[in-house]
């Protein structure tokens, strides 16, 4: 599989730690320190997840002909409409008739497990040309005055062209794809909820979730890379699911790797769910090198982990 193309969107609002100092009495270099967010984006009012699917659709058409995708895979945790996927409306919005069109979700995770829907497709040879698209506003569902993780949450979305077969030199190669559930560990369930008919995102046991991301990202990592022979000297970026810099400073620890080669947005955007590493590959694509190999791994809620290599 090779990503010919990538696209993000970001919301114009931007809202800094002080609106959460005046809110609830949360420092700046409190949040900083915890988190290493200093500021995010929020979406609009009228716009959302559907909306903003059509605006990195767009983007995506800039830069690729999407007039024969024959797959559109969409991942979010935080729908606009619950019949209406984000897939759904991309389909409608480029008028491409016939085609399979499915929305997932596996919260943060999302991004990676939709990329794997797209590789079964590819295997089984009913699709060759996939639009994935990862939209999250998570503005919408979060309780900001929630002194535990209201200050964490950020709106965004990104699309992907992926193909079966290369279409230019340019074109990222995934050379390695790999996910899994953590579900069956003790607080699995209950570590980090969004539940809008009852107090909508709630993280109860963030400590339980920042030991399971810090476990299962490096282990994601260390597997994708024995698949296909390499090691972490062979690593040119590591970009983690964008949760807390703590975490992907403790992920960069763990796998013994300086933290030059983290790739990292969330302290200008916080928590983007499935959409940050997508936004973040977008925002770097043109500063990559030839032969550079990148490891984007994620955790999200559930709890549901992943790892992808990708060689540009």
């Amino acid at each position: 599989m090779y990503i010919h193309a990538v696209s993000h969107y970001l919301p114009t609002q931007v809202v800094g730690n002080e609106h959460f100092t005046q809110l609830n009495g949360l420092s700046s270099d409190w949040i900083i320190e915890r988190t290493g967010i200093v500021e995010r984006r929020k979406a609009a009012p009228g716009e959302n997840t559907n909306t903003m699917t059509i605006e990195v659709v767009k983007r995506l058409q800039e830069k690729a002909d999407l007039s024969t995708i024959d797959l559109i895979v969409g991942g979010t945790y935080t729908p606009y409409d619950t019949i209406v996927s984000i897939a759904h409306e991309a389909q409608h919005y480029l008028g491409i008739a016939d085609i399979p069109t499915i929305s997932i979700s596996t919260a943060c995770s999302s991004l990676l497990n939709a990329i794997e829907v797209v590789e079964g497709y590819f295997a089984l040879n009913k699709a060759t040309r996939a639009l994935v698209i990862v939209s999250e506003h998570n503005t919408l569902y979060y309780n900001e005055q929630d002194t535990i993780s209201g200050h964490l949450w950020g709106d965004g979305a990104a699309a992907l062209l992926i193909t079966k077969e290369r279409q230019s030199e340019d074109d990222f190669a995934i050379k390695a794809l790999l996910t899994g559930g953590a579900a069956h560990t003790p607080k699995a369930t209950t570590g980090v909820m969004m539940k809008p008919a009852d107090g909508g995102v709630t993280m109860p046991h963030g400590r339980d979730v920042f030991i399971n991301a810090c476990q299962y990202m490096p282990k994601a990592s260390l597997q994708v890379l024995e698949r296909c022979g390499l090691t972490l000297a062979d690593v040119d970026y590591i970009l983690p699911h964008q949760a807390n810099l703590r975490i992907s400073r403790n992920v960069m620890n763990t796998l013994g790797l300086p933290e030059e080669k983290l790739i990292s947005n969330i302290q200008r955007y916080g928590n983007t769910g499935c959409a940050g590493c997508a936004i973040a590959l977008s925002e770097q694509w043109n500063t990559f090198q030839k032969g550079q190999r990148i490891v984007i791994t994620v955790f999200g809620g559930g709890y549901s982990y992943g790892a992808m290599l990708v060689e540009v």
